[in-house]
């Protein structure tokens, strides 16, 4: 079928702010089913070459594809707030009304995205507008305070800040003159003038209060009603979400996991990936054209189980098959002590003492993963190291984990604030140690996020500390190890102070796995094409390193991370883009106060003699009470300086 794109469609909303859209549809006149996706990532440069991978296809197959830049960024109208907020998801209703009255339309809508539009998906579905009629959500959400990125288990996660900064640097930049006319100073002006420092929000609600409900779907099941098909990467931070919406939500759901990082599933690695393209073009015509496709028939919850993966620079694929399951699952679970002597199981009594320097973690790999390389985690054993360790013996038979794993302990702490991880390690028989999961607790959220209470030093209490989902094989052979430690840095940021935490080992501790039994292994072949993604013509070629050196003369660790995406040209509209980030985190292993974190953005928007740059920068300290911040936003109209705005401040640690 013949396609038509519009690429610069205007939506007046009732307040008479204006969104641009990108529209791609048959050229034939008709009415067809809509899929939206509605985000501030720029649909003009910044989303564009995923764009062009994903909605020509659909517009083949007679799915429109609507593309909107939220207010305040591209070329909308407008200014930005915050991420999710309440004028953002009235927007997207505003938005769906809109699609279901043009004449090209039939009605019925479906909205898609990874990351922000997936979790604009779900929550945009919580409100149930009429027209609107399935989602499919890719690394997303149902609670904003412990799985996004910026808290997890009461822990302040180093990502908090790096998203600060990344949305300093989006909404700072200006848009397309060729789109919004000799107005665009203007309007670059006006939006950086407003823009907002989301990070001072973020730290003031360190707790999960009212700030965090909104949004979250789990606040209320029952909420969302239509069709959701919701997907995630074990390669990802955004791991949780597939099994726990399809245990609790009321309405239809699929789950899918795969090995994948933060990437949408026909494009994302390591491999194996899903012929997404035309899984999601039966499932928009089911429930947007009420076509018998087959959907309902998908398992309940499609996993790829991993096997045998080992931590390398660039894990292009995973070993491992997939298997589909209903869900929940009711295997029965295998619960192992955590022995004094270190044994998995042995049942020893005694006490088990650790207090991790603070640099452990430096294998942790990142959160937000975009490249399956050194953003995943490496080989654990420096980490085990600094970490109290108890292992299995060979394992005389494989076993299948999926689902989440749990720790139940009792620990006593020399703080009235410490944080505690642990991690469930894959030993292959030549001493290789990959993670297959972990999780993270603020002790003072041991009772929950909302009301966090300081530990009593040196009393012992009952803490229960949940692993992230995993589907994972451990081969015969291979050996289990969980590591605790009370450091987990850049991944998680310190306590105030160093702590000793002495756990109780016997029977009264125990790690429970899921254990997974039958699983049936199901045939998803790949899409024939071996390059789906769209990629722009490198102008000039980037770079990308991570890397982790200690200053012996200073006494500190510091972690570098170094990207620049290189020049490339966008064929449409010729707009070359560049974007840059230097962020390095320091800190010395005996003292937490040491924590130093330097952020810094760059953003180069050009076409002829029209060139912009935006440089965002944020530096993140610490005292034993407050979080303290000094950031900047400067803009750049050619070589002069158009804008500077600066903020600092400092925030109360609240319990962290």
């Amino acid at each position: 079928m013949e396609i038509e794109v519009d690429p610069a469609v205007w939506i007046t909303l009732a307040d008479g702010t204006r969104l641009a859209a990108k529209i791609w549809r048959p050229a034939a006149e008709g009415e067809y089913p809509v899929v939206l996706e509605f985000l501030p990532y720029r649909r003009g440069d910044g989303t564009a070459p995923r764009d062009d991978s994903t909605y020509p296809a659909y517009a083949a197959e007679g799915i429109i594809g609507v593309r909107v830049d939220s207010r305040g960024n591209g070329d909308s109208d407008g200014l930005f707030d915050d991420e999710y907020s309440p004028l953002e998801l009235s927007d997207i209703c505003e938005v769906i009304a809109w699609i279901a009255e043009q004449p090209w339309s039939n009605g019925a809508v479906g909205m898609m995205g990874i990351s922000w539009g997936g979790f604009n998906g779900l929550q945009t579905a919580a409100l149930r507008p009429p027209a609107l009629k399935a989602v499919i959500s890719i690394a997303s959400t149902v609670d904003r305070y412990n799985d996004d990125i910026h808290y997890k288990g009461g822990c302040l996660l180093s990502a908090n800040v790096y998203w600060a900064g990344t949305m300093l640097s989006y909404a700072s930049r200006p848009p397309d003159p060729d789109v919004v006319g000799n107005r665009w100073a203007e309007i670059w002006r006006e939006r950086l003038a407003a823009e907002p420092m989301l990070l001072e929000t973020w730290l003031r609600h360190g707790r999960r209060d009212a700030y965090w409900h909104h949004g979250s779907i789990c606040e209320d099941w029952s909420a969302i009603q239509c069709p959701v098909w919701v997907i995630a990467g074990w390669a990802d931070g955004y791991r949780n979400c597939p099994a726990t919406l399809a245990t609790h939500a009321t309405a239809p759901v699929k789950a899918t996991t795969g090995p994948w990082v933060h990437k949408y599933p026909h494009f994302a690695l390591p491999r194996p990936r899903l012929d997404f393209l035309a899984k999601s073009i039966a499932w928009w015509k089911r429930w947007l054209c009420d076509e018998a496709t087959g959907v309902e028939d998908w398992p309940d919850y499609q996993a790829f189980i991993m096997e045998d993966a080992r931590p390398m620079r660039w894990r292009g694929s995973e070993n491992g098959r997939w298997i589909g399951t209903t869900w929940p699952r009711n295997d029965p679970p295998l619960e192992l002590s955590l022995g004094a002597d270190g044994v998995l199981g042995s049942g020893k009594v005694g006490a088990i003492r650790v207090s991790s320097p603070q640099h452990c973690g430096v294998t942790s790999g990142e959160y937000f993963t975009l490249k399956p390389d050194a953003e995943m985690p490496g080989d654990q054993r420096p980490d085990d190291a600094w970490s109290a360790c108890w292992e299995t013996p060979p394992q005389g038979a494989d076993l299948d984990l999926l689902g989440r794993p749990q720790v139940d302990l009792e620990v006593s702490i020399d703080q009235p604030q410490g944080n505690l991880i642990a991690r469930l390690i894959d030993v292959h028989p030549d001493g290789t140690s990959t993670l297959i999961t972990r999780g993270v607790l603020n002790l003072c959220h041991r009772g929950g996020n909302s009301k966090p209470n300081p530990m009593v030093p040196g009393h012992a209490e009952r803490i229960t500390l949940a692993l992230d989902e995993t589907g994972y094989r451990v081969l015969a052979g291979h050996r289990l190890r969980l590591a605790i430690s009370t450091a987990y840095w850049p991944y998680i940021l310190p306590s105030p102070a160093p702590v000793t935490a002495e756990i109780a080992a016997g029977e009264g501790s125990v790690l429970t796995l899921p254990r997974a039994e039958g699983l049936q292994e199901v045939a998803d072949p790949e899409s024939a094409d071996e390059a789906p993604l769209k990629v722009h013509p490198d102008i000039r070629e980037g770079h990308s390193h991570r890397d982790v050196s200690h200053d012996l003369t200073r006494g500190v660790v510091c972690y570098r991370i170094d990207e620049d995406s290189g020049v490339s040209e966008n064929p449409h509209n010729g707009m070359l883009s560049r974007d840059t980030r230097l962020e390095t985190w320091e800190i010395a292993p005996d003292d937490p106060l040491s924590l130093r974190g330097n952020l810094s953005f760059e953003a180069e928007r050009q076409r002829g003699a029209w060139k912009t740059a935006t440089l965002s920068e944020i530096t993140f300290t610490c005292t034993a009470t407050t979080y303290d911040v000094v950031a900047s936003v400067v803009a750049f109209e050619g070589e002069t300086e158009f804008h500077r705005k600066d903020w600092s401040f400092s925030v109360p640690r609240d319990h962290m």
